[in-house]
């Protein structure tokens, strides 16, 4: 069995860099003072904006990581659970 930390490291590490990466292009190309929107967020000053823009790409990466991590279980896991074995023919 993995362990939680390393299934952890598995999920959020990736999404880190992944966000990252998405907030880098994302504000080249927008500067988050030209952006219309909600009162809130037109308030923000460049840094916030950033950090909420970083902050959301990493919560969205995490689920898609998270969500690869649950549905790849191992094949002998799953047979074990339910007796529905692909080789057994």
């Amino acid at each position: 069995m993995i362990p939680l930390s390393l299934r952890l490291i598995s999920i959020f590490w990736p999404s880190f860099l992944v966000a990252g990466l998405g907030t880098i292009l994302f504000f080249v190309a927008i500067d988050p003072e030209q952006m219309s929107g909600p009162p809130w967020f037109v308030s923000l000053s460049r840094l916030e904006a950033y950090t909420l823009g970083f902050l959301f790409l990493w919560a969205l990466t995490a689920i898609a990581c998270f969500m690869t991590c649950y549905f790849q279980k191992p094949e002998e896991r799953v047979c074990a659970q339910t007796g529905d074995c692909a080789d057994e023919a």
